[in-house]
């Protein structure tokens, strides 16, 4: 323990520390819409919140897949720092513009370009920190910015019901924009600007029979994550309506406990793939108990709203395999493709919330009961998380300096 401790001040430094706050701004402003979603749409007039409220999640969420592409090969292009600036910069100014949104079409408009400025921070800033550090402790720098970065969720979920709607987004902006002085302090990737051939941020090298399924797998494995804060915890008020639960849920409590067990969760199985010298089995035992607690949740019932909040916060702890995931998902590839897939895939993993949310809102307009029909969702993506697991690649400790 003496030893871990030590490891992770070892890696505490300004790079890693200007990163995670960066990830905290971005996961700030992706969480806000799902704990403002009831009372924003009802300010604005909107009749049918469900059916608005997963429009515009699913507008963000087009974004941030349109923008990982973007971003992602701009990285490897043009380099991991410009990236970071420019997409704080493009999140920054949609979030103050969305504080002003008029109408569903507006808040869809800003919501969108928000999600492609949003898209560029988590994969640079990963990619930034793991070619920084030495191969035994990378694992530990992005703990430390995935940790960080899961706080935002909490501040979001706790500041989107005390501050009004409109500021809350004001706020996520001005935030933005105040990371960007602290970018200036930061030095580019020594690994990227060493001579690297004419492929970088080349999309055609992952479509090759030997790179695609492993990339695919990168994606899959990290749908559970977007399941729970897509469905379970966005949509926990329609979610537990039929399970007969003492007292009032609401989406902000839940988002808000949930993401406390996702922050936690980031640091644990940071510290079980160090442990472990494994990042598979790490992401292995919190799928497993992951999947186990759904499961309980779902067919659990007279629970109170404490008992779910208590759930929600377990199975956040439970997906909170985040930094894991991004790490091994960097570690997986060359430097010339590394920043476009650890942009790409946590994107592409956010994006794949729309099937599983429009899956969700799908099955319950059919007549499913909401607690059926996410578990038929859920266990889809618990499953194919598991089956896409044994088809990687184990990464600890492996030299980055290398392309494709």
């Amino acid at each position: 323990m003496n030893q871990t401790l030590k490891d992770l001040r070892s890696v505490l430094n300004f790079t890693v520390i200007v990163a995670g706050l960066g990830y905290f701004v971005d996961l700030f402003d992706i969480t806000l819409f799902g704990v403002v979603r009831t009372v924003s749409l009802q300010d604005l007039g909107v009749q049918d919140i469900l059916g608005a409220g997963v429009l515009i999640y699913n507008a963000q969420m087009v974004g941030m897949m349109l923008g990982g592409l973007i971003w992602g090969t701009l990285g490897d292009k043009r380099g991991r720092l410009s990236v970071m600036m420019w997409s704080i910069l493009l999140y920054s100014l949609s979030n103050i513009a969305n504080a002003f949104a008029w109408n569903t079409e507006s808040y869809v408009l800003f919501r969108f370009l928000g999600g492609v400025g949003l898209a560029g921070e988590l994969g640079a800033a990963i990619t930034l920190v793991a070619e920084s550090l030495p191969r035994e402790k990378r694992g530990l720098g992005t703990t430390i910015v995935a940790m960080l970065g899961m706080l935002g969720i909490v501040a979001a979920a706790k500041l989107g019901q005390l501050v009004p709607w409109r500021w809350s987004y004001g706020l996520g902006g001005a935030l933005g924009f105040a990371l960007l002085a602290a970018r200036f302090k930061i030095s580019e990737s020594a690994l990227f600007e060493k001579p690297q051939g004419d492929h970088r941020g080349d999309l055609k090298l992952l479509l090759t029979a030997k790179r695609f399924p492993k990339y695919l797998a990168c994606i899959l494995i990290g749908v559970p994550v977007y399941f729970t804060t897509g469905v379970l915890l966005t949509f926990a008020p329609e979610l537990t309506a039929g399970l007969h639960v003492q007292g009032t849920v609401t989406a902000g409590d839940a988002i808000l406990y949930g993401s406390i067990g996702l922050a936690i969760g980031d640091l644990l199985s940071g510290l079980f793939s160090q442990w472990l010298r494994s990042r598979r089995r790490a992401v292995a035992l919190m799928l497993v108990a992951g999947l186990i607690l759904m499961w309980i949740y779902i067919n659990l019932s007279g629970l109170t709203s404490h008992m779910v909040y208590t759930m929600s916060f377990l199975i956040g702890l439970c997906v909170g395999y985040w930094a894991v995931l991004i790490t091994m998902s960097a570690e997986q590839f060359g430097t010339n493709i590394r920043a476009t897939v650890a942009t790409t895939v946590p994107n592409f993993v956010r994006g794949s919330a729309i099937i599983a949310v429009t899956g969700f809102a799908k099955l319950k307009a059919a007549g499913w009961l909401a607690s059926t029909s996410a578990l038929t969702v859920g266990t889809i993506c618990f499953g194919l998380a598991l089956v896409s697991l044994f088809m990687m690649d184990e990464t600890f400790s492996r030299d980055l300096d290398y392309v494709e």
